[in-house]
């Protein structure tokens, strides 16, 4: 077991402070998840204090507390760089009744582990920070989830330390629970939750589903047949248990019956036919459907298909890595892929910007402060054309980012001469001969050799 003295000395070696940080170090330390774990390897290592592992933590806590927004599905892809460690958190709503899905697949080439955490985000600034409601590495994982409540979910990807390549990820939204009429959806309800019946006197709790007499009746969820009978109220009835999520689902007004108690089923297996028994002997054949935990529940969201399609991919990937610019005034840099996400900026013309990643045709960029967000790509134009030529010392180190502690991307050569193709914070990005575009300060240039 970690002793407490270990973890504070490597929190002082990563320049932390505060109680609320320890706790929070220490709760990732213990190697709860993946992700955790992973960081519990490098402090084993003696590798949490040095500055490529603290820049991983924070873009692992940044991810957290600046996510990009998205509404599922969502395709989008990133781009990771082996010399600048980062990570990219996704926020997204989901109500209750409905199932997440989230995937990422890797570009063949890239090596290492991709880690992968669900976490949902606190419903109340009192409560405790978002908690991790599921994890994974990849390639070879993928998160469903089905939340008990409605709630704010983020989805976190960061690969190991060292990684390059290129990912793209899938976040679906679907019904958690299968239509229970074979061969037919939405359209064939034609009595909703909550409608009043008997003259007031109780509420319709389900749904009805209509269809022909005999239409099997599927089992929505696997489960347990906990009870089979027949009842004055509901006809032929089937009642089926839902462990995973501890509810009930009721299948009434059965023309027959195929299960008995105690049988296990699949989702899909025939539980019976569609007919009109109990007390719909003088309605037309229908399915009566209702979900029970904790009293009744409305089936429309678990059973209604979302309605959105995935947006295809129509950026420029080979843009992935590179630095692009606002091509005019006024561009509003967005927290989604979609004009009616929120603003987070309004970009000044030739802004640099880090192309980080895509989604339908948005870049997902990162500004120059570290922040994420989205840009419509084609209000972006290439870093291609040089601003002016100057000189710095040979072997000035050219960083990621224009800030003296960002990781180094190269030097420059011998002769000292660059271009200037961008310039933003005191700083400005420069290319030196055939080598990656860099950042230095801007008082390391001159302008003669």
């Amino acid at each position: 077991m970690r002793s407490l003295t270990g973890i504070a000395l490597a929190m002082l070696a990563l320049g932390l402070s505060g109680c609320e940080e320890f706790e929070r170090m220490q709760a990732d330390w213990r190697g709860e998840t993946p992700h955790q774990e992973y960081l519990a390897n490098l402090h084993r290592a003696g590798l949490a204090g040095t500055p490529l592992t603290q820049a991983w933590l924070r873009e692992a806590r940044e991810a957290i507390d600046s996510p990009v927004e998205v509404e599922p599905p969502v395709l989008d892809e990133g781009w990771f760089d082996a010399g600048d460690p980062t990570a990219v958190g996704y926020r997204f709503s989901v109500p209750r009744g409905r199932l997440i899905s989230v995937s990422v697949d890797l570009d063949p080439e890239t090596p290492g582990r991709v880690f992968i955490d669900l976490l949902r985000v606190p419903s109340d600034e009192e409560e405790d920070a978002p908690r991790t409601v599921d994890a994974d590495t990849l390639p070879d994982g993928t998160l469903q989830f089905e939340p008990g409540r409605d709630g704010e979910f983020i989805v976190r990807v960061q690969p190991e330390l060292l990684v390059s390549g290129s990912y793209r990820l899938t976040i679906g939204e679907d019904p958690a629970l299968a239509f229970p009429v074979a061969g037919h959806g939405m359209r064939d309800i034609q009595s909703v939750f909550g409608v009043a019946r008997d003259g007031g006197r109780r509420s319709h709790h389900g749904v009805d589903i209509f269809a022909r007499r005999g239409t099997p009746v599927i089992a929505s969820v696997a489960g347990r047949v906990n009870r089979v009978d027949v009842t004055n109220l509901g006809g032929k009835v089937v009642w089926l248990r839902d462990e995973r999520m501890r509810r009930n689902l009721y299948y009434a007004h059965l023309d027959s019956q195929t299960v008995s108690d105690g049988d296990r089923a699949e989702v899909g297996d025939t539980l019976g036919f569609v007919g009109n028994t109990g007390n719909a002997r003088t309605t037309p054949p229908h399915l009566h459907f209702g979900i029970y935990s904790r009293g009744p529940t409305d089936p429309d969201p678990y059973i209604r298909p979302s309605g959105r399609s995935l947006v295809a991919l129509s950026v420029d990937a080979s843009r992935y890595g590179s630095w692009v610019r606002t091509g005019n005034e006024g561009i509003r840099l967005r927290s989604g892929p979609s004009r009616g996400a929120a603003e987070q900026a309004e970009l000044p013309e030739s802004t640099p910007l880090h192309v980080v990643g895509g989604s339908g045709d948005w870049f997902r960029v990162r500004t120059v402060a570290g922040r994420q967000g989205y840009i419509a790509a084609r209000l972006t134009e290439p870093m291609d054309g040089v601003l002016d030529r100057a000189f710095v010392a040979a072997g000035t180190e050219l960083r990621v980012r224009p800030e003296p502690s960002a990781p180094m991307v190269g030097r420059a050569g011998t002769s000292g001469e660059v271009e200037v193709i961008g310039r933003a914070a005191g700083h400005v990005l420069v290319r030196s001969g055939s080598g990656r575009p860099g950042w230095v300060e801007q008082d390391q240039l001159r302008v003669d050799g």
